[in-house]
């Protein structure tokens, strides 16, 4: 909070001078000038540990809830000793507050450059799977129904395990990366997979099979972390659902707008689909390289045609809220949810929200964890994939987190260890609103 969220603001602010330095409309410019100094006083606030004053009326439906939210809980409350998780959304609902207020930029991401530079960096691993997944995975090219099982299992694993540790670039946490560095946490090779599934502490990975294999033409959602690199995983691992006829559609649930650095936007998803297709992004690669990106590309774009793929961005995941409390702050999001077959739950921030960000036993189920979204009638099968980035961890053995907390005392924010965590729900069971 002292260090790492003024650094990021004030990245912001010198993106947000560079686009004014770029203007020549004057009413634009006074305009934009407006918002930096908005920015600026956030600066202030921030540094002098201001205590959290209510959101200003900008015209946004969420208002009254974020409002609600700090006269209920968190009243004379300071940066310092909120908790840490409100007080961080907190600080990105203001930022936002400072666009919102302006006539000309109400939309504008002051990380959408930080994003995409980010994601021209990893061309290595991009085309590592685009030259592998070009072709779609087609069941009909085998005959035998268990040779087939094996197949879609062993590749439903694979990209399982791609879909995970896409998580790692986490702009927000990783904030001077080396093109190196980038290269590194990106590997995506079935020898890399293989030695780096022992760093999964808690590993539901064949449960979650079990639960994916008896879907045929289902709906998966996947409630979206990181732009860039992981949503490019997150489009790999959709299009094997599809293709694979496990389900018939995905909805990728983002952010309505920017939020912790490298969250997704609609702006960023549907940018990846058109610099993959049109492929200017990534230099220095084959021809063949850039025609397999392009190919897989061009199908993804006829899925979201055709409605199998749906971006949707619910304002309740720009809350402070955690996600105990879906059913009572956005009941039609919990009903919109149970008609799911498979909720994912992406990275480090959803797996803080989804336990509460308490500081549970780790030997804690997820189940007990997660609370009423286990255990509340109408709760679809919820999986979280996590790379471990903060001091909330459940689900795994105690002997693990007692052998790290002595060899690895800052394992729990180094990023290398991960959890797939399933819940199975009670879906199908009558929902009950109050």
């Amino acid at each position: 909070m002292a260090v790492r969220l003024p650094t990021i603001l004030g990245k912001a602010i010198d993106d947000t001078v560079r686009t004014l330095n770029e203007q020549s409309d004057e009413d634009k410019v006074k305009d934009l000038v407006g918002c930096i100094e908005r920015m600026e006083d956030l600066m202030e606030d921030l540094q002098k540990n201001t205590k959290l004053r209510p959101i200003y009326d900008d015209g946004e439906a969420d208002v009254p809830l974020w409002n609600k939210e700090i006269a209920k809980y968190f009243r004379g409350k300071d940066f310092m000793n909120a908790p840490w998780l409100f007080a961080e959304a907190y600080k990105y609902r203001r930022l936002h507050e400072c666009f919102t207020m302006s006539k000309y930029w109400k939309d504008y991401d002051v990380f959408y450059r930080q994003k995409c530079e980010t994601f021209s960096r990893s061309g290595q691993a991009v085309f590592e799977l685009s030259t592998r997944f070009a072709e779609p995975f087609t069941p009909e090219s085998e005959s035998d129904p268990e040779k087939l099982q094996a197949a879609k299992k062993l590749l439903f694993l694979e990209l399982t395990q791609v879909c995970l540790w896409g998580n790692s670039t986490d702009l927000s946490l990783l904030i001077n990366m080396s093109e190196e560095d980038i290269k590194r946490l990106q590997s995506t090779g079935g020898e890399h997979l293989a030695s780096t599934e022992a760093n999964i502490l808690g590993n539901d990975m064949h449960a979650l099979w079990d639960v994916v294999a008896k879907m045929k033409n289902g709906r998966i959602d996947f409630v979206l972390d990181n732009a860039g690199f992981e949503l490019y995983c997150d489009m790999v691992y959709a299009d094997f659902l599809i293709s694979s006829g496990i389900c018939k559609e995905v909805r990728f649930h983002g952010k309505r707008f920017a939020w912790f650095v490298s969250d997704v936007t609609r702006q960023d998803f549907d940018w990846i689909l058109q610099v993959s297709y049109y492929g200017h992004l990534f230099t220095g690669h084959s021809d063949n390289e850039m025609a397999s990106l392009k190919k897989m590309a061009q199908r993804w774009k006829q899925y979201v045609a055709e409605g199998k793929w749906i971006y949707e961005a619910h304002p309740f995941w720009c809350s402070g809220y955690t996600f105990w409390d879906i059913k009572t702050e956005a009941p039609d999001l919990f009903l919109h949810l149970s008609e799911s077959d498979l909720v994912l739950f992406k990275g480090d921030l959803n797996h803080r929200k989804l336990t509460y960000d308490c500081h549970a036993p780790p030997t804690t189920p997820f189940e007990v964890a997660i609370g009423p979204l286990a255990s509340e009638p109408g709760t679809p099968p919820v999986v979280s994939l996590r790379t471990i980035k903060s001091d909330v961890v459940v689900g795994i053995p105690g002997e693990d987190a007692q052998r790290l907390d002595e060899t690895e005392p800052g394992w729990k924010i180094s990023g290398k260890y991960a959890v797939v965590l399933l819940s199975e729900g009670h879906k199908g069971e009558k929902v009950q609103l109050v």
